[in-house]
């Protein structure tokens, strides 16, 4: 196992101070954004914590403290014309630099315990500094510069840029997959034998299409979203290495593990390797996910999957499915999705297995009077799932770790399997004749936004929905 590059304790902190960073951060640039005054009427000496910025014949200077994800100050007053010195130290774990907005003016990636000195401006208007790693400007890494006798000041530029441009990827309704386009596999096979598995996972940056005429730049475990499912039995031991080989720090967090996070679980830096070894002691479906401050960022832009522990005495079937539930927040055409829009929960898509309607370009096939399985496991980051098949319904009722139904005199049954993110089970059942069967999220909203597909029953025409 790689050794750590950094004590458990300021791992700990940094966590802490991450997770409430994301949610600060969040409403800092919010007030901002609906009141300016709020953001650049701090002093200098108020906005660097306490600690007076010195001064000295048109030069000025700041202490700068990066850390996850915030950075401090947040806000600072700085005279017209004056050149801008800033100390900038890096206290996270995670790797950060720190960029005039629109230019590469500022200090490079700093590790932790690095410190750079860099010169910025003189600037004329008001002006942002921030973390230009992805998402991290977006949960708070970011320092309104506000210029005292600049034209923001004076008003000469007040409104002059006019309201933000949304430049998101769109999604064609009435589009089809590119050519060559393959569907992510449903099928899930059945858990291997052996009690112990020994599983690679790397984490990578890979443009993917999620939809018709649409891709982005996903981060991902092993170049797909959602990513591999796992699988096994209670008592099972699973060893996984987690190799980095993206462009900024990743983790991993198995549901299904009872292990302290600030070790298998500790952010690694790109080329560092982790092993990750648990043993599964309960059944259930459960989710994987990068936990990496800002988590949201990681899990929305494609870093999670499933992992199916089996319970014991599983009844067979013909088939087992799996289907994970996910939104899209596109961001720009072929560039990572938008945190801006997670942190709103403004998706523009909710999917099953990572692309719009893919089920409907590619109908899943079985056969009437059959019996199946589908796992769902609702991924998130922040929205529910409610699973239902239209025209058929389930006997058999299986979540986060119980059965809610099981065929029995009674003769009860259940039209959905209700989930909220993280949450995962599945459901039994058979197909009554031949014909085209859509499964959704009853959350029909989400439904008209992606999430939909159809299993063809039988010797069908799928024409209709393929388009050949």
């Amino acid at each position: 196992m790689e050794r750590r590059n950094h004590g458990d304790t300021w791992w700990v902190i940094t966590f802490v101070i991450g997770v409430i960073a994301l949610v600060m951060g969040a409403v800092a640039l919010a007030v901002a954004a609906d009141d300016p005054d709020k953001t650049a009427g701090a002093s200098a000496s108020e906005s660097a914590g306490g600690e007076a910025a010195t001064s000295n014949g048109g030069q000025v200077t700041f202490d700068v403290v990066l850390r996850d994800i915030s950075v401090q100050p947040n806000m600072i007053e700085v005279p017209a014309g004056a050149t801008i010195t800033l100390n900038v130290t890096n206290e996270g774990v995670l790797d950060h630099d720190l960029k005039v907005e629109g230019g590469d003016v500022g200090a490079r990636l700093l590790k932790t315990g690095e410190t750079e000195v860099v010169e910025v401006g003189p600037f004329t208007a008001d002006t942002t500094i921030w973390c230009t790693v992805p998402g991290h400007k977006e949960a708070g890494m970011a320092i309104a510069v506000h210029v005292i006798g600049g034209e923001a000041a004076a008003g000469e530029s007040a409104g002059a840029a006019g309201p933000a441009v949304d430049d998101s990827a769109v999604i064609d309704a009435a589009g089809m997959p590119s050519d060559g386009w393959e569907a992510f596999d449903p099928v899930l096979d059945p858990a291997p034998t052996g009690t112990l598995h020994e599983i690679t996972l790397d984490a990578i940056d890979v443009e993917l299409e999620v939809a018709p005429g649409v891709t982005q730049l996903a981060w991902t475990f092993n170049g797909t979203v959602p990513g591999p499912t796992l699988r096994g039995k209670v008592g099972d031991t699973f060893r996984i290495t987690l190799n980095n080989k993206g462009t900024m720090g990743h983790s991993i967090d198995f549901h299904a593990s009872k292990v302290a996070w600030n070790d298998e679980m500790r952010t690694i830096a790109p080329g560092e390797s982790l092993v990750y070894e648990f043993t599964a002691d309960f059944a259930g479906a459960w989710m994987y996910h990068c936990g990496t401050a800002p988590a949201l960022h990681h899990i929305g832009n494609g870093m999670f999957g499933a992992i199916i522990i089996d319970p014991p005495d599983l009844a067979p079937v013909e088939e087992e499915f799996i289907m994970v539930q996910s939104e899209l927040y596109l961001g720009p055409q072929g560039e990572p999705a938008d945190l801006g829009k997670m942190l709103e929960e403004d998706w523009d898509a909710v999917v099953f297995n990572g692309y719009w309607t893919q089920y409907m370009f590619a109908p899943i096939h079985v056969e009437a009077g059959k019996r199946y399985r589908v796992w769902v496991v609702d991924d998130g980051p922040s929205e529910n799932s409610a699973f239902h098949i239209v025209g058929t319904i389930f006997d058999t009722v299986f979540k986060e770790g119980a059965y809610l139904l099981q065929p029995d005199e009674s003769r009860g049954g259940s039209q959905v399997l209700d989930l909220q993110p993280a949450q995962g089970g599945f459901v039994e059942f058979t197909f009554a004749e031949d014909g085209l069967y859509p499964f959704v999220t009853h959350k029909f909203a989400n439904a008209s936004k992606g999430a939909l597909g159809f299993f063809a029953v039988g010797d069908v025409d799928t024409s209709a929905l393929t388009g050949h």
